[in-house]
């Protein structure tokens, strides 16, 4: 009985044994895994059917759930043909029915002795010999396995076809009639290649490849969430394009991405490239805690990395370990402790050009310093003068202040470092109530002030001196209340003054990110220096972020204190944004006048003390002060305060060694449940670091690129297969687990990976591999007999037809119009459509600005993408949002697709454009359609076609149209033609 089964489902099978990777662990993942599997918290009667060791044992019950060879012996064969419910598996409450094809595949695979295998994509990749000798490697795998299951491969494409597949697949943009005629009326025997190489060579080319890079990015040019406000990561795409033009080996594009801050002499670009992993959405809605939706963000990247570069679906142990993969719940979060140790800034990017403008800028600045003695009223007499009685009067208001290192630093969240200069810096993490505790101890005695510095520092946003990196004012800080103590017990401040009290440019608490209303009551409360000792919170010492933004302020204490035995410091920084300062500096003073007098510290200090030597630096500081120079120092401080910038970016930046950011392990996945600590590391299943490798995400994006890796090599190149044959050898793009369906062509699949790192990770060679390959070049009309036998074109008998991708589509008809501007890079653009798509049903009134001149008819790649209003002619087309990573597209068919080709004001432009240029270009009726046809479809119009055509122009003329109307309606009609849109 178990030879005949055995028999019965190799039979069944074109003749092939019954394999366990590819016919026996599908049938398991998907019915028993989920309570027999990796997971022991969903685990049932202890039993591992994922496992040899555990499915051949004695399982909770004594009874062995698989004795191999024993079909009636085993539990597992019982269970499942059993009509007691109680014992049926999969219970009827799981709603999983096994079929009876997949019960004979068990009954035989037990019968055949149970042989367990690992699964075929965690096992490295070889290259074996190729199975036909004398043929393109590709063809020799395909004719073999269409040998095997008695096909023929089908003829070669015409060359019309050949030509626009090419242009299609390489540069996503259709050839012209003359580049289409070039190339067909050129016999030469390379002329095929000749092309293939022109393609590769394009400019063109990046812009394809970096769009379907794009939807693993998630690349979007808004943050998402409620209120997805535009962001600047622009910069990031542009270097995509440029990366792939240059055919950068991917395994540099990926580490570049993943870790390009941490390579050995970071470039501009390498860090630019890390915009990768700063394409998460990020949540500026009030109320919610920056830290929890970091933690998210995190979560994503995982996910995303997990996706993109191993075929994992890592995001499915967040909350616990895999179902039905070999991924633990700890796995997820040790990849997470990989990538968590960045801080997310804003970089300028310092391009050739902005470095000149800032070197000329310097200049500019250092004549205007210059220039101000020459321009003091009364020339150089009046300016001695002046200046002797601005130090006799400064003098006496000045202070004798001494700069104190804490002794101890103490902080909620951020990481505070003691500066040579006696300043301290923040970084890290921050959140909406942070609190410092400073312990300042000296042998000082009498005190009777504290000065709090705060100045820029470039390496906080928008230049400091606070932390504030969103939701808040840029680079500012908010003081919420300010307590010394000694002993523990308060030491009473009287009051406070600052050298901004009387600013009118803050943000007041009632009118959060809107500057300070002129015509607000007096007796509200002001963001002063004093508001920091009222014992609110609402009110506190806030000043703004932005180059050259230096002010101080003066804490005065009721009786003098001594430093002798220790002062604690605690600043309070809670805001409805996180809000903590970022750069600053203490010093103490013994004076009785202490006042925030507006003078640099060092000024200060020779005032203070008198040092005739310094006469040069107390000239430049009162001309900078001067009255009588208002208008120029004015001036100056202005250039100073606007420098030159570089196009910001989004990046990444490795924290420093000494502030690590710690990793837990969530509880379900919940960010309000962090449990023990977890260390960095890949997955357990997987081969380990090196052991000598730091483990960090640099460490990390090299380990993707192993020679020992078993995925990479392997996701990437059945990804580049798909795009050319519209599926991969491998169906689930973005999951190489036990759920995705074995390759169709294993050995083909292991041939790509091996050849794809032996030409040195090179894009360009696979692809020119692919498109040179007979298996390529055939044509894609599908006979009965194939439709019988391969519906799908799995086995790949012929060419394949898809439906091609939105931005292919569009960019398409612009193309054929004539219109499509060449311009490459820079930001977002806004092409024609509906108002109504971002006016209705997102935050605030959103205008879309219809771009005009070249940026009105700009290559898809270029349109600006708002996640919560994304481009409608896309969306209907199965684009994405850029909300989340995406391996492949959906590929629907619907009314609304013909409708937009219709009637989408862009598509009308284009035929419009169209019917001006075929008017202007073709004499007759004929050749305008043949003209027409040809722009669409690339190939000549047969005689058949032709007759529809005239049919349906004739119609329109007895509609009453004529001369460009006219022929924009033919232009419409042949646009929304299923060949013009359809990958040949």
């Amino acid at each position: 009985m178990q030879r005949f089964l055995s028999v019965l489902i190799l039979a069944s099978s074109s003749a092939q044994a019954v394999d366990f990777n590819r016919d026996v662990r599908p049938v398991l993942a998907q019915h028993c895994f989920a309570c027999h599997g990796m997971d022991e918290h969903s685990r049932k009667g202890k039993l591992r059917l994922d496992l040899q060791e555990s499915a051949l044992g004695k399982g909770k019950s004594g009874e062995i759930a698989i004795v191999p060879g024993k079909v009636d012996e085993s539990e597992v064969v019982k269970r499942l043909f059993t009509t007691d419910e109680d014992d049926l598996m999969p219970p009827p409450h799981t709603k999983k029915v096994v079929s009876e094809k997949e019960k004979a595949i068990l009954k035989a695979w037990i019968a055949e002795g149970a042989k367990y295998e690992q699964h075929w994509a965690y096992v490295p990749p070889k290259q074996s010999a190729l199975p036909k000798a004398g043929v393109h490697p590709i063809d020799a795998f395909v004719q073999d396995r269409l040998t095997k299951e008695g096909l023929k491969p089908s003829e070669e494409a015409d060359r019309y076809t050949l030509v626009r597949r090419l242009y299609l697949d390489l540069i996503g943009l259709p050839p012209t009639p003359k580049e289409a005629d070039v190339f067909v009326n050129d016999k030469a025997p390379d002329a095929y290649d000749k092309l293939v190489d022109s393609l590769l060579a394009s400019k063109q080319y990046g812009e394809r490849w970096a769009r379907r890079w794009l939807d693993l990015a998630r690349y979007a040019d808004t943050n998402g969430f409620e209120k997805d406000r535009p962001r600047q990561i622009w910069p990031y795409r542009d270097w995509v394009v440029k990366a792939l033009n240059e055919d950068m080996p991917y395994d540099q594009f990926s580490i570049k991405q993943i870790a390009g801050d941490m390579l050995p002499n970071a470039t501009p670009d390498d860090l630019v490239a890390t915009g990768f992993h700063r394409n998460t959405m990020l949540n500026e809605e009030g109320g919610i805690d920056p830290n929890e939706y970091r933690f998210y963000a995190m979560v994503d990247r995982v996910g995303v990395t997990g996706t993109t570069w191993m075929g994992l679906t890592m995001n499915c142990c967040q909350c616990h370990t895999h179902k039905y993969d070999p991924i633990l719940h700890t796995d997820f979060y040790s990849t997470l402790a990989l990538l968590n140790n960045a801080s997310e800034p804003t970089y300028n990017i310092p391009s050739a050009e902005i470095q000149a403008q800032q070197k000329a800028h310097e200049a500019k600045i250092a004549q205007m310093e210059a220039d101000l003695p020459t321009k003091f009223p009364g020339g150089e007499t009046a300016l001695k003068s002046r200046l002797a009685g601005w130090i006799e009067g400064e003098s006496h208001r000045a202070s004798d202040w001494q700069i104190i290192k804490p002794a101890k630093m103490e902080t909620t969240m951020p990481h505070l470092e003691q500066l040579a200069d006696g300043f301290i810096l923040g970084s890290g993490d921050i959140s909406k109530s942070d609190v410092y505790d400073l312990k300042l101890q000296a042998p000082i005695q009498g005190v009777t002030a504290v000065r709090i510095e705060v100045a820029s520092h470039p390496s906080l946003p928008n230049d400091g001196p606070g932390l504030t990196n969103y939701e808040g004012p840029l680079g500012g800080f908010f003081l919420s209340e300010f307590q010394a103590l000694q002993n523990g017990q308060r030491i009473k401040i009287t009051y406070a003054d600052a050298t901004n009290d009387e600013e009118e440019d803050r943000i007041s608490d009632s009118a959060a990110g809107k500057k300070k209303n002129a015509k607000a009551p007096k007796e509200r409360k002001t963001n002063n220096a004093s508001a920091a000792l009222d014992g609110e919170m609402s009110s506190g010492w806030q000043v703004l972020g932005g180059v050259e933004v230096a002010h101080a302020a003066v804490f005065h204490f009721e009786q003098p204190v001594d430093l002798t035995s220790g002062v604690d410091l605690k600043m309070l920084f809670e805001k409805h944004f996180a809000c903590p300062l970022g750069h600053f500096r203490i010093s103490v003073t013994t004076s009785d006048h202490a006042t925030a007098t507006g003078h640099p510290a060092e000024v200060e200090q020779m005032l203070a003390k008198a040092m005739p030597q310094d006469m040069n630096k107390l000239r430049e500081h009162f001309l900078e002060t001067a009255p009588e120079l208002k208008n120029a120092v004015a001036a100056l401080n202005a250039a100073r305060k606007s420098p030159p910038r570089g196009q910001p970016t989004l990046v990444m930046n490795e924290r420093p060694a000494n502030n690590p950011r710690v990793t837990h392990r969530y509880h379900r996945g919940e960010y309000l449940s962090p449990k023990e600590e977890v260390p960095p590391a890949v997955p357990a299943f997987l081969p380990q670091l090196p052991k000598d490798a730091p483990a960090n995400r640099l460490s990390f994006a090299k380990w993707l690129f192993a020679s020992e890796n078993p995925l990479t090599a392997r996701v990437t190149a059945n990804r580049q297969w798909q795009a050319f044959f519209g599926r991969g050898l491998v169906k689930s793009l973005e999951d190489f687990g036990y759920q995705s369906e074995a390759p169709s062509h294993p050995e083909l699949l292991d041939w790509l990976a091996i050849e794809l790192t032996k030409q040195g990770w090179s894009m360009k060679k696979l692809h020119r591999l692919i498109v040179t390959s007979a298996t390529y070049k055939q044509s894609s009309r599908i006979t009965p007999e194939l439709a019988q036998k391969d519906a799908q074109n799995i086995l790949l008998a012929r060419g394949s037809r898809f439906r091609l991708d939105a931005e292919v589509i569009r960019d398409s008809s612009l193309k054929a119009a004539g219109v499509l501007s060449p311009k490459m890079g820079g930001p977002g653009v806004y092409p024609p459509q509906p108002a109504s798509v971002t006016t209705e049903g997102t935050y605030g009134k959103v205008e879309w600005k219809t771009s005009e001149g070249d940026d009105r008819y700009r290559r898809s790649l270029y349109t600006f993408i708002k996640r919560t209003a994304p481009f409608a002619m896309a969306t209907t087309f199965d684009a994405p949002t850029g909300e989340s990573c995406l391996a492949r597209r959906d590929v629907s068919n619907s009314p609304l697709q013909a409708l937009t080709l219709l009637n989408d004001q862009m598509f009308m432009e284009a035929a419009q454009a169209m019917a001006k240029q075929v008017m202007a270009e073709s004499p007759n009726d004929n050749e305008r359609l043949q003209n027409i046809f040809r722009r669409c479809a690339t190939r000549p119009a047969v005689p058949d076609e032709v007759t529809l055509l005239k049919t349906f122009l004739t119609k329109q003329q007895s509609n009453q149209l004529e001369g460009e109307a006219l022929w924009t309606a033919v232009c419409r009609a042949v646009m929304n033609l299923d060949e013009s849109i359809t990958h040949p």
